[in-house]
């Protein structure tokens, strides 16, 4: 009797590491899909993080003087650099939340016939937003070398680290959101609610001193603490700070205890999407 367990459940993301084949087809399966019929392909993965980052240098940096020139002094240095090394971050994040959101009630049709690791699903999605995000990360490497960016081992271990945050967070907030969404669609349009602001609610167009200036300590620590805020804080320490003549302030203990908090807090929340789901994935194929 101890090897029973109830229909439609699991271990849980320890069936997704035992299943890393499984996994792996469904990456390949999904990038197919999302490039049928497309003339570009993964060539798309420059063209619109390159576009949006056009209109938020052209809107921000030009006309609204964050960027720093003669004639604005106080703006940010570099702030090409620091504007692309925010937004390849969140466009990992806002893809990977997404579709891992929707990915359960879009494979409705594997799930109703076969049963495997439901966890499978988002964890793809946000497998296949990472193969998205690295040619990202190419462009934006480059332009940091031609901007004087001579990678160290800080630098390097926290913009993984940075990036470890950001993929726990999606991951887990993808198993939560993916499991209600079976039994509530709204989960969706909260989904599309939070990733409307996600780039507005970090530094990525905008630098965090002017923040810290406008809200009082107690709110600013509230806007500190967000997982996101973090690593794209951290993304800068490691991308566009070294390109700088280094003056520029960073948040007091950024890489000590800002890092830690980003770290623990995302796998909390790997660990309440997880419970989530295997406490609603019993009934995922009657509700599908």
């Amino acid at each position: 009797m101890s090897g029973l367990r109830a229909p439609g459940r699991g271990n849980g993301l320890r069936d997704v590491l035992n299943q890393r084949f499984l996994l792996k087809l469904l990456v390949r399966k999904e990038l197919k899909i999302r490039y049928r019929g497309s003339v570009l392909g993964m060539l798309w993965s420059y063209v619109k993080p390159g576009v949006q980052f056009i209109v938020f240098y052209v809107a921000l940096g030009l006309f609204l003087g964050q960027e720093q020139s003669p004639r604005n002094p106080g703006g940010l240095p570099n702030y090409a650099i620091y504007l692309f090394s925010g937004v390849v971050l969140v466009n990992f994040f806002t893809e990977a939340l997404g579709n891992a959101s929707r990915s359960i009630v879009l494979n409705y049709s594997l799930i109703k016939k076969i049963y495997l690791p439901r966890e499978l699903f988002p964890v793809a999605s946000v497998w296949v937003s990472a193969v998205h995000f690295l040619p990202q990360l190419i462009v934006l490497l480059i332009a940091c070398l031609f901007s004087g960016w001579r990678p160290g081992p800080t630098q390097i271990l926290a913009a993984v680290a940075a990036f470890v945050i950001v993929a726990l967070l999606a991951a887990g907030l993808g198993l939560l959101f993916g499991s209600i969404n079976v039994y509530f669609r709204d989960a969706e349009n909260i989904v599309d609610l939070l990733l409307m602001v996600v780039t507005w609610a970090s530094p990525v167009m905008y630098a965090w001193t002017q923040v810290s200036d406008k809200l009082g300590s107690t709110f600013y620590s509230f806007y500190q603490a967000n997982p996101m805020t973090i690593a794209v804080e951290i993304f800068h320490a490691a991308f566009w700070l070294p390109t700088t003549d280094g003056s520029s302030p960073l948040p007091e203990n950024l890489l000590t205890f800002w890092l830690g908090l980003g770290l623990v807090t995302s796998i909390v929340i790997v660990f309440v999407g997880q419970w989530t789901f295997r406490s609603l994935e019993g009934r995922f194929a009657q509700e599908l």
